[in-house]
């Protein structure tokens, strides 16, 4: 599954309020939890498991947490954009704004490193961040989002199988 697949405007949240870096992931869980139909518990322990092992971070005010879920039903890709930035222990020091979520079932691992892949890929241009950060409506996001997917991931996981 590609981006253009899994990410749509019902999943972009904007100037979500989180306090710290707890309470977003906690906010995350949340929303994740009622996508998916799974307890905000079980979605909350999977992150802060991931966290432990090491900031998801990318710097420049980006942050991408992600979690294989045992019981998730499918990929759920979330994006927030913060109203105010929260330390996310980066390793550039920037306090965090833009958030993508992904969660993938166990089950299904294979796409969970592609899909990240292309988000990372979709957020290399300064510009796109700019631009994401300005957005006015989830339409935008989405929009910004799917422009900045470079054209050949979805052709390349077509050729992975996926």
């Amino acid at each position: 599954m590609s981006i253009p697949e899994l990410f749509s405007t019902a999943n972009v949240l904007l100037d979500a309020e989180a306090g710290n870096k707890a309470a977003l992931l906690d906010l995350l869980a949340a929303e994740a939890g009622h996508r998916l139909g799974l307890p905000q518990q079980e979605v909350l322990g999977a992150l802060q498991a991931r966290e432990k092992i090491g900031s998801t971070a990318l710097g420049r005010g980006v942050a991408l947490p992600h979690a294989e879920i045992r019981d998730a039903p499918a990929p759920l890709v979330l994006f927030a954009r913060l109203r105010r930035a929260v330390n996310f222990d980066a390793r550039d020091e920037e306090a965090v704004d833009l958030v993508f979520l992904v969660l993938w079932p166990a089950a299904a691992r294979k796409g969970l490193l592609p899909t990240m892949s292309e988000i990372c890929r979709a957020l290399r241009e300064p510009q796109t961040l700019r631009r994401l950060r300005a957005a006015e409506t989830p339409e935008d996001v989405v929009r910004l989002v799917l422009q900045a997917v470079p054209p050949d991931a979805a052709r390349d996981d077509a050729l992975d199988g996926e």
